[in-house]
């Protein structure tokens, strides 16, 4: 069995059936942060598992940036600016480019999809238990997301086929399953200069410019108009790299999350009945419960920062240039904060979960929309008179940085 000295969280066979929850135990146990080794060309990377270490770390970033890129790979230098989103800024530009798009993020905002969105709720919803028997993520986690993202893009839905193929290709670079070509592979060189390093990438590219170029200047008020049209507060238009990130950011962070959220979630009150029986004789405590499938779900593991100096953080000492993982997964587990953290709670009051991030300037954008979805979600189907269960083995996806589950076989009893 590894040690906390030998083991290494690039090692992704520590997350082959889901979360390593023991190891994060047992690291959080553990005084400073520790030390993961890499395969070259990487060179390793500090690790914050314990939530109030996050928490700091996420706030400074004057000392712990994310212009040196927020995932493990190190990026060389001549790639960075063209691989540089919204995420792998920060400061004055960052700002600028986040209140182009916060606009349509706001709660405020989000609010006027709801009758759009029950739609969509019910007829995925109806879709899939006409079945009776069937995969939970394909008919139900995927679909829902991707739809709600094609209607904030203003593409149709016969596109979203192809918007979860690219999401899979990308997000699922390190699963033998969905990589075009694994990262860290010989091949994977051909494609450095753009995110994932996956051939998917370029397809987005391509498609947001097509897209782009016939909406500009028509005064729409779809997120690919705002991206093509629009100029940050700081005065600098988007360079044409600028849009192709910042789109294909879109397409990733609107559909991944909230697709392995929702399936967790139905997982998770599954194998909790007297959670689902709460939710079911009390619906009007399922926007509170969205806190705690959040936190249980952990969707994204873990984000990088890098240190901009010499420091000593959590009794470690921290070169610059160092690389620094803020495990979100850990976090959300952590005793400290959470009673009895592996309880799932549908009632847990504080909540402060880490799943958006918690404090500092890169909390998730779209964390307000995230919540609606999976508010109306589980109000449709905890309120229906059936009753689901779990008819085989859960897949979970080859990754250290995504929680994602590939299939749930489920029927309805």
């Amino acid at each position: 069995m590894s040690t906390t000295t030998d083991l290494t969280l690039a090692d992704l066979d520590l997350f082959a059936g889901g979360a390593p929850w023991g190891v994060f135990d047992e690291l959080r146990a553990t005084p400073g942060l520790h030390y993961s080794t890499e395969e070259a060309p990487n060179s390793g990377f500090w690790s914050a598992t314990r939530y109030h270490d996050i928490v700091r770390i996420l706030r400074d970033t004057e000392t712990f940036t994310s212009t040196k890129f927020t995932n493990l790979e190190e990026v060389d230098p001549a790639m960075q600016d063209q691989r540089r989103s919204l995420l792998e800024t920060d400061g004055l530009r960052h700002r600028a480019l986040r209140r182009m798009l916060q606009g349509e993020f706001t709660p405020q905002a989000v609010a006027k999809y709801e009758t759009f969105l029950r739609g969509i709720t019910a007829k995925t919803l109806d879709a899939a238990l006409a079945k009776k028997e069937f995969d939970f993520v394909e008919e139900v986690s995927a679909d829902f997301p991707i739809r709600v993202l094609a209607r904030l893009l203003g593409v149709p839905d016969s596109d979203t086929g192809q918007l979860i193929e690219w999401g899979n290709r990308m997000v699922g670079n390190t699963d033998p399953e969905h990589a075009d070509v694994l990262i860290g592979s010989a091949d994977s060189e051909e494609y450095k200069h753009v995110p994932f390093r996956s051939p998917a990438a370029i397809e987005v590219y391509e498609y947001g410019k097509h897209l782009a170029a016939e909406r500009r200047g028509k005064g729409g008020t779809d997120l690919i108009t705002l991206l093509a049209d629009g100029v940050p507060s700081d005065g600098v238009p988007l360079t044409e790299h600028e849009f192709n990130t910042n789109f294909l950011l879109l397409v990733v962070a609107g559909n991944e999350t909230t697709r392995h959220t929702i399936t967790h979630s139905m997982k998770n009150l599954l194998d909790n009945p007297e959670q689902l029986e709460i939710l079911r004789n009390d619906p009007s405590l399922i926007p509170w419960a969205v806190e705690e499938f959040l936190r249980y779900a952990s969707p994204v593991y873990h984000f990088r920062r890098t240190a901009t100096k010499d420091v000593e953080f959590s009794d470690t000492q921290i070169s610059e240039g160092e690389k620094v993982v803020v495990w979100f997964a850990s976090g959300n587990r952590d005793s400290a904060v959470f009673d009895e953290p592996y309880r799932f709670d549908v009632t847990r009051n504080p909540n402060e979960h880490m799943s958006f991030g918690r404090g500092g300037p890169h909390m998730c954008l779209g964390n307000a929309l995230a919540r609606i979805e999976l508010r109306i979600m589980f109000e449709d189907l905890l309120t229906r008179d059936v009753t689901l269960e779990r008819s085989g083995d859960l897949d979970y996806l080859r990754s250290n940085f995504v929680h994602g589950i590939k299939r749930m076989p489920v029927r309805v009893a």
